[in-house]
């Protein structure tokens, strides 16, 4: 199985190698966006993987760099997140968390490696609507830019996404262009992780 992870380039070596030319793509995009994400926490990693086989066994070879704090099910399918023991240091953010989630049932992703970084931008807002304005007033540069993403070619998602017991709202603003995604959202996942074992 392992020889299968290592000819897709998805051994977490192969992976870390990688991860320095993938977070430059993400700076690319802040810089497209005029996101200033210089302080923001890089809260997690999350990678694609579209055979559940495969997941299985990615998850396997993680486990030797951190503990699986959480397995929710979301939207029908095993998320599961690893809290490393060193966090991972990559173009100056230190990143805790990996988030791995299994594939869902009849969606290929176009390709299988690093798929986005989520960053935490505190905010009390409640609705996804409402942390965008507050994202777009927070930082006047992006919310001057806003209104030019979709002719960039820049794809915006407003989403909850909620595993089951959760009791944190977690109002999430991703931002997906040429393969690469940044999601914003205000609170970390450790976070959203304690709530939805406090839940149960």
């Amino acid at each position: 199985m392992n020889r299968l992870l290592e000819e897709k380039r998805l051994t977490p070596v192969q992976m870390l190698e990688d991860l320095d030319a993938f977070m430059q793509k993400i700076e690319s995009l802040a810089d497209l966006l005029q996101f200033d994400l210089s302080l923001a926490q890089a809260d997690h990693l999350a990678l694609r993987i579209n055979e559940a086989h495969l997941a299985k066994a990615a998850h396997l070879a993680w486990c030797d760099y951190g503990e699986t704090i959480s397995e929710a099910m979301i939207n029908g399918r095993p998320i599961i997140v690893i809290a490393f023991k060193q966090p991972l240091h990559a173009r100056g953010w230190k990143i805790d968390c990996l988030e791995l989630p299994y594939p869902a049932p009849g969606k290929t992703y176009p390709s299988e490696s690093w798929e986005h970084v989520e960053f935490v931008v505190p905010s009390h807002a409640q609705s996804t609507e409402a942390y965008l304005e507050d994202l777009q007033h927070t930082y006047p540069a992006f919310g001057a830019q806003f209104a030019k993403l979709a002719d960039l070619g820049v794809k915006v998602k407003l989403s909850s996404p909620k595993g089951d017991g959760e009791r944190l709202n977690n109002p999430t603003v991703a931002f997906k262009y040429q393969g690469v995604c940044i999601k914003l959202h205000p609170h970390s996942l450790k976070r959203i992780v304690e709530s939805e074992q406090n839940g149960r």
